[in-house]
């Protein structure tokens, strides 16, 4: 038997991106998915009282987000943290490292194993 596909047009919401953030520019995607597939969309979607498109939106964000490239402490995210503001200055670094060098407290050591 052959499988049946259906198509699913995804946009986002004029002026928003998926995180809710505005945007100015949109992007349009069209999907062809298994028939049972797309009922089965429809069906999650009209249970969360969503489009079709606010649900696949939602969900592709989240798989975007959640991916270990765009991580805590991954290259993506370091330089995506560079790239946005504040743009420190080489003396804005300097004063940085006086507060934190002025605000460290001595070491204490005792002595583990008297004699």
């Amino acid at each position: 038997m052959e499988e049946k596909f259906s198509q699913i047009g995804l946009a986002h919401l004029p002026g928003m991106r998926h995180n809710g953030t505005e945007a100015n520019a949109m992007a349009n995607l069209n999907l062809e998915v298994p028939d049972d597939l797309a009922r089965t969309l429809a069906g999650i979607a009209a249970a969360q009282h969503k489009s079709i498109q606010q649900l696949a939106v939602e969900r592709l964000s989240s798989l975007v987000e959640a991916s270990p490239e765009r991580g805590v402490g991954s290259a993506t995210a370091l330089l995506q943290a560079m790239n946005e503001p504040p743009h420190l200055s080489g003396p804005d670094v300097d004063q940085l490292e006086a507060a934190i060098a002025d605000g460290r407290l001595p070491i204490r050591t005792r002595e583990l194993f008297p004699d």
